[in-house]
């Protein structure tokens, strides 16, 4: 039945990759800027472990927030296992494909370099050499034929299937195995960071707050500790995050508390099960993927709305899928998820993400609820599809000047702090 729809997709020589490429387990602070150059510093080593010296340029926004970020840090813990390494660091140039750019060469006696390789780390930890696939030497499978929301709607409408069988199909059984472990990792970070008092990491001395919203929210009547809880749940995985615990991707490591929190509070205060769980943390992978495939979810890319926007959209979907939605109503929760977060900056403080970044996963969180209540109570027809405002956010994104995409040179990153 699948095969029907595959024919007459209007991507049909294109196909998504697995959600293993978009919820990434590893640590923070950001997918883009550690995780991925990590990533790439990895590959680089296991083609040249005879190497004697390194030289690696960062480009764009991975020049201008890397340090805040640890991308030196990163590149320099694997590559000088092996050998020294010149870093240099190029913020003002930007290569044409994607603004987080990198150059790494082996450096020879006499300092001529040799085999350069130029990769971009593109968002949510994946790597490109400037072309529509990821490099990951484990997973390099591109398996979903149907790439658009309007495309898989039509499919769930004909068969009767969820979005979370689309899935399913695609993936195979095994997927489950991984959602799984996606979700165990998860409420660890949850739950690690409603208990975890101090300062983070960084030169803004940000206290976490994730334990006291968790001890105050239990204190409020119930219609106002259910915020307060998802607040704190957001807080706790935000605040892992930026300490460089270990968390998924969802879809990025800056938006990585907003999925985590919502779902968290509803199997937690809702007695969903783990299955239904595993469901709907699939369809969110879904939404992300859409929107990973036809736009982007790096913030150098499009901006925050890329990141936390699009967290808000998975976590919308999410909770319209947990709480009966029909597939009209959850393409809705997910499109007002995007669309209310659509010109949303990258503008973090001294290029941490921290401010106002964890703060933003919190407000998400609570937002995707809304979505979902607003979306149940409509019969789902609305006239903004979630395909538009797919296009529209990458557009809006590539309007942006770059000093509000994750370079730290305008709003929120210019305060006096």
């Amino acid at each position: 039945m699948l095969g029907d729809f595959v024919a007459e997709s209007s991507h049909p020589q294109h196909t998504m990759e697995s959600l293993r490429e978009l919820y990434r387990i590893g640590t923070g602070p950001s997918s883009s800027h550690t995780m991925g150059p990590q990533a790439a510093a990895r590959q680089y080593l296991a083609r040249h472990p005879e190497a004697k010296a390194f030289d690696v340029t960062l480009y764009g926004s991975l020049a201008a927030t890397g340090k805040g970020h640890m991308t030196d840090v990163a590149i320099l813990r694997v590559l000088e296992e092996q050998a020294p390494v010149d870093l240099h660091w190029e913020p003002t140039v930007f290569l044409p494909f994607h603004p987080n750019g990198m150059k790494f060469a082996v450096k020879q006696e006499d300092g001529t370099l040799a085999d350069e390789w130029t990769v971009y780390s593109i968002g949510g930890g994946a790597l490109s050499e400037g072309e529509s696939s990821t490099l990951d030497p484990q997973h390099s499978t591109s398996i979903y034929p149907l790439t658009t929301m309007n495309e898989i709607m039509a499919w769930c409408q004909e068969t009767g299937h969820a979005f979370w069988e689309y899935v399913e199909q695609c993936e195979g059984v095994e997927i489950w195995d991984y959602l799984r472990e996606v979700w165990q990792v998860m409420q660890a970070a949850v739950e690690r960071g409603i208990d975890h008092e101090g300062i983070l990491p960084g030169p803004l001395g940000l206290q976490r707050k994730a334990p006291v919203y968790y001890t105050k929210a239990k204190g409020y009547k119930a219609n106002l500790q259910s915020s307060g809880l998802v607040y704190a749940y957001a807080l706790a995985v935000s605040e892992e995050n930026a300490s460089g615990g270990t968390i998924v991707t969802a879809p990025t490591c800056g938006s990585c508390g907003v999925l985590p929190a919502v779902l968290y509070h509803l199997g937690h205060n809702h007695s969903f099960s783990e299955e239904r769980i595993l469901h709907a943390l699939a369809t969110a992978g879904l939404i992300g993927n859409l929107v990973k495939y036809n736009a982007s979810i790096s913030g150098a890319d499009v901006g925050c709305q890329g990141e936390v926007g699009v967290a808000s959209a998975m976590a919308s979907a999410a909770a319209c899928q947990l709480f009966g939605g029909s597939v009209a109503q959850i393409e809705y929760a997910a499109e007002m998820g995007l669309e209310h977060h659509l010109g949303m900056t990258c503008d973090p403080v001294c290029g941490l993400v921290q401010i106002p970044c964890i703060e933003r996963n919190a407000f998400a969180a609570a937002r995707a609820l809304d979505a979902n209540f607003y979306a149940s109570l409509s019969d789902g027809q609305h006239r903004v599809s979630f395909d538009r405002v797919v296009r529209v956010m990458k557009q809006t994104g590539h309007d942006l000047p770059s000093l509000y995409k994750e370079t730290s040179e305008g709003g929120l990153a210019k305060i006096n702090h």
